[in-house]
């Protein structure tokens, strides 16, 4: 795509990227892919806010030279040092010395660590300024949103927040890059919260800090690195993100999130049964096999729902390792306070519950009940199952 006006003197001169498999090695976005946002204000002074990753140096330099020279731009700011925002910053320079990179103080040692350099860096610090013209950039300091350097840049003129990390999601673009014209946005709103839970969510309580100081900041368009711009209507994301971040300590829908893995089936038709008692008192579920779901996929569903079915068998006196995994990563995540059961099968030793509820005891998961089967759980277990699920779903309601 080439660039697009998203406000007066005000450019995207981002790249789509439609090839990587995993988003920092771990978060899957191939199918769907993802953007970098970089952006280009073209004043008496020439700002660029933000890169792209280092592969895509030479695509990032076309894109500028479509408005400017390389050796016409005076600043570039870097609200975050991210390789993915900060990694085509040695082919710039390389092409146009004269820049001045703006950054934080902890950005700049990073960019010391990074990259090694020490020159023609400018810091600043929560609220200066920068005069770029008819332009006035103002930066806000927003800390572990989601790295200790962040910053955003606020354009007063324009009224264009350029918020980095925050307020960002998945996808490409799709022709379009603003809220307003897309025929998806339903699909950038999903998007968005998947990313939010895999790369924001740790840092809940940072970003309603930062959403609380940006509250008076009279922002007409909020400009991301990653997805949609919202132009037409800047403060849904902004609303979607403080709903997101709150859910870190509030209770969320109330729904349940089941998580299963089987390895002989046995434990799968424990899930079917529970599920089956759960849905019967109309209680929302999602369902999910640990196995074969990415856990980039199913976070959001643990991060909204207020409440967890967990079924798995043990595997050598531990849980079976593919759940231990999501439960470890729900404990990186700071997915805390959930209503819980738990099910499973064992063998010979039925070890898996205890590896579970040790896991989620620090996590302040409140377990309604545990239990287990030797083998299989044979009709009466199965009934004993589905009346758990039913009791589990009346306790939600009645709790709700």
């Amino acid at each position: 795509m080439k660039p697009v006006a998203i406000a007066p003197d005000t450019f995207w001169i981002g790249i789509n990227d439609r090839t990587t498999d995993l988003f920092e090695g771990l978060w899957p976005i191939k199918k769907d892919g993802i953007t970098y946002n970089t952006y280009l204000i073209n004043d008496a002074k020439k700002a660029i806010i933000d890169l792209a990753k280092e592969f895509e140096s030479i695509a990032f330099l076309e894109q500028i030279q479509h408005l400017v020279s390389l050796n016409e731009v005076d600043y570039v700011i870097i609200n975050h040092m991210e390789p993915d925002h900060s990694g085509a910053v040695k082919a710039l320079l390389a092409e146009a010395p004269q820049v001045k990179l703006v950054c934080s103080k902890k950005a700049a040692k990073m960019l010391v660590s990074y990259y090694g350099i020490t020159e023609n860096v400018q810091i600043v610090d929560d609220g200066d300024t920068l005069e770029l013209g008819s332009h006035t950039l103002r930066f806000y300091s927003t800390p572990f949103v989601h790295w200790p350097e962040t910053m955003m840049t606020f354009d007063e003129t324009t009224g264009a927040l350029f918020s980095c990390d925050g307020f960002g999601g998945y996808g490409a673009f799709r022709g379009s890059i603003f809220d307003e014209d897309t025929t998806d946005l339903d699909f950038y709103k999903t998007e968005a919260l998947r990313y939010y839970v895999n790369i924001v969510a740790t840092f809940s309580i940072p970003v309603s800090k930062a959403i609380q100081k940006l509250a008076e900041v009279p922002i007409k368009v909020v400009a991301p690195s990653h997805g949609l711009i919202w132009r037409k209507n800047p403060q849904e994301i902004i609303q979607l993100y403080s709903q997101w971040a709150a859910m870190q300590s509030t209770p969320g829908k109330n729904a349940v999130t089941m998580l299963y893995a089987t390895m002989y089936g046995n434990t799968e038709k424990m899930m079917n049964a529970v599920a089956q008692g759960i849905a019967a008192e109309n209680v929302p579920v999602e369902i999910f096999n640990v196995q074969y779901t990415h856990i980039g996929n199913l976070l959001p569903a643990l991060w909204v729902n207020r409440a967890v079915a967990v079924g798995a068998p043990t595997y050598e006196k531990m849980l079976f390792p593919m759940m231990s995994n999501v439960i470890d990563m729900a404990s990186i995540k700071r997915i805390t306070d959930k209503e819980a059961i738990f099910f499973g099968s064992y063998g010979w030793a039925g070890t898996a519950k205890r590896d579970f509820l040790e896991k989620v005891t620090p996590l302040n998961w409140k377990m309604f009940e545990t239990i287990d089967f030797e083998g299989s759980a044979g009709e009466m277990g199965l009934a004993q199952l589905e009346d758990l699920g039913k009791r589990f779903a009346r306790y939600l309601l009645e709790t709700n």
